[in-house]
């Protein structure tokens, strides 16, 4: 029976997401970028994969407002977009 009871002694000690707070657009600073994202999903048939311009660009719109940490785009899966951005542009 003691060894039931021995639940009390154990504490958990929580700890934060390993990417930080996502808080919400409360002003509606990417609203914009948002509703073009999901209408782009919704022409698409939802194929995300149709949609990363848009994806990128909501998500830039959040990291330059301070609405998500800032994180490369290439660990956010958008390195190949990041590519042909600079392709595009020629050099002076």
């Amino acid at each position: 029976m003691s060894t039931a009871m021995n639940f009390s002694n154990k504490s958990f000690t929580p700890r934060p997401p390993d990417k930080g707070a996502f808080p919400l657009d409360h002003f509606g600073e990417c609203k914009a970028f948002k509703e073009r994202f999901m209408e782009c999903l919704r022409h698409s048939g939802y194929e995300s994969a149709a949609c990363r311009q848009s994806a990128k660009a909501y998500l830039e719109c959040r990291m330059d407002r301070q609405l998500m940490a800032n994180e490369p785009l290439e660990k956010l899966g958008f390195k190949d977009l990041i590519n042909e951005k600079s392709e595009e542009k020629p050099e002076k």
